[in-house]
């Protein structure tokens, strides 16, 4: 191992520990770290965007001969128009359209990527040829939509089996949160036996290489 690789490993046990440090209390080693890791990850953005966007996406192929890309073009660039107070007005032309195809888009995808196939997925029999845990599986599962639907369906008093069937679907919500928590608990957790073994592995391991 090359002395630059160590002093890498050593910079990034540094601000690994400088933020572990906040465990104890807010210090200006946890602030440092805080502060270098919000400027990277900006710069890193920033070019980012300019070699995959603008160099790779728009200056290229218009000098290609793809010139209806100077429309784009145009319209990014009513975006810095927001720097000016005068004419700041002009970058809504921009913002709208962003906003307008990002909506589109983002719409087409979620319905195709989730609506549709969680609808196909309650539509299945309920006899499955895998056998008596798959039918089962897809009894909860029709429960579950059916419940979970009518306790969103404030139309009428949840009074009676109306109400008893909400509070079913009030079970499979809470279900669903937890499944979500537990899930986003365990990467948080997956990141943070990433790092200390990168302490322990590498870091230490380089104190018999140094002494």
């Amino acid at each position: 191992m090359s002395g630059i690789e160590i002093l890498q490993i050593w910079v990034a046990a540094f601000f690994t520990l400088a933020i572990f440090s906040f465990l104890y209390k807010d210090n200006p080693f946890f602030k440092l770290a805080e502060h270098v890791f919000a400027g990277l990850s900006a710069g890193y953005y920033v070019g980012l965007v300019w070699k995959s966007i603008i160099l790779q996406q728009l200056w290229y192929p218009m000098m290609a001969g793809e010139w209806l890309l100077v429309f784009p073009a145009m319209l990014g660039a009513l975006m810095f128009a927001r720097l000016v107070p005068k004419i700041s007005w002009v970058s809504r032309v921009s913002l709208a359209f962003v906003m307008g195809t990002t909506a589109g888009v983002f719409l087409v995808s979620q319905l195709n990527g989730m609506i549709l196939p969680q609808m196909q997925a309650t539509m299945l029999p309920l006899v499955l040829s895998e056998g008596a845990g798959a039918t089962l599986m897809a009894l909860v599962m029709v429960i579950g939509v059916i419940s979970t639907l009518i306790y969103f369906y404030f139309s009428k008093e949840h009074t009676g089996a109306l109400g008893v069937t909400a509070k079913v679907g009030v079970w499979f919500i809470m279900i669903a949160f937890g499944a979500h928590f537990g899930y986003t608990v365990m990467a948080r957790v997956s990141l943070l036996i990433g790092r200390v073994n990168f302490l322990y592995e590498d870091w230490l391991g380089t104190f018999l290489l140094i002494f």
